[in-house]
């Protein structure tokens, strides 16, 4: 069978792509439309019960709940895509260099790798907040730095192994350099291992912006986040507790869907495992 074949047979990557597709769906339609403005405020109609008009309610400004979490998928989906780009090209070129080189090549990178994983994302968005401030863009430097060490680590285990085998060993018999073998053998055979781990970071990046924004470190005023969401509806758990159970019920979905998605990947781009379950 082709590989969408079995895709559309495995329940984890069907349900996984359902929940995902959806996030990605909601993030366009907000560029178009919108039931209410996501910015306005209306203190008249705040807090109100879900409605015909407001189908999830109001918060406690009067804006529409719906458009909020809409235009809030937005960020979500910037801050993943960007910074799992940042440390899939970042990362993925130091694990195939430490890979490739060896020695004191490869453990200076590694080392260097070891040496960043002591700086989480929420440590780094705090330092880069004391120097230039909180913001998307602090976000997604942060997690993007959090995410090269692991993908450098992934990748120089992966490429490793890949430098072993015979084929690889019969191209260095050929004359082939070490960056051409990298290219055309190493790299190719592994990104399937890197497309799983980039979902799977993907939906860590989700959580990682909705916690730097509920610090207020993150996505800042007037443009909606699902963690400020949370943060402002924290405050309001006794008078509208639903005002914490939307924002958070996105964020669960979204990361459930990329994970669900990503161990689909994982059987269907190495049926081993799937034999194996």
């Amino acid at each position: 069978m082709s590989f969408w074949q079995r895709a559309l047979r495995h329940r984890s990557f069907v349900a996984g792509g359902v929940l995902v597709a959806a996030l990605i769906v909601l993030a366009l339609l907000s560029f178009v439309w919108t039931p209410h403005s996501a910015t306005e405020i209306d203190v008249p109609n705040k807090l109100l019960p879900p409605s015909a008009t407001h189908w999830l309610g109001t918060d406690s400004l009067g804006r529409d709940i719906v458009s909020l979490l809409i235009v809030g998928a937005r960020a979500s989906i910037a801050v993943g895509l960007i910074a799992v780009g940042i440390g899939i090209t970042v990362g993925v070129a130091l694990g195939l260099l430490a890979a490739a080189r060896r020695g004191w090549v490869e453990e200076l990178v590694m080392r260097l790798a070891d040496f960043s994983i002591a700086f989480p994302a929420l440590l780094t968005a705090i330092m880069l907040t004391a120097i230039y401030g909180p913001g998307l863009v602090t976000s997604i430097v942060a997690i993007g730095i959090f995410n090269i060490p692991e993908f450098a680590r992934i990748t120089r285990a992966s490429a490793n192994a890949v430098w072993t085998r015979e084929f690889v060993l019969a191209a260095r018999a050929c004359g082939k350099g070490a960056w051409r073998i990298t290219l055309e053998h190493v790299l190719p055979n592994i990104a399937s291992v890197l497309i799983v781990q980039a979902t799977i970071r993907f939906a860590i990046a989700i959580l990682a912006e909705a916690a730097l924004s509920y610090l207020g470190l993150g996505t800042q005023p007037p443009m909606p986040s699902w963690g400020r969401m949370l943060n402002e509806g924290q405050s309001m758990m006794y008078q509208a507790p639903l005002l914490a159970v939307w924002p958070g019920l996105a964020i669960v979905l979204s990361v459930l869907g990329l994970n669900l998605m990503g161990d689909g990947l994982r059987d269907l781009l190495d049926p081993r495992l799937a034999r194996q379950r």
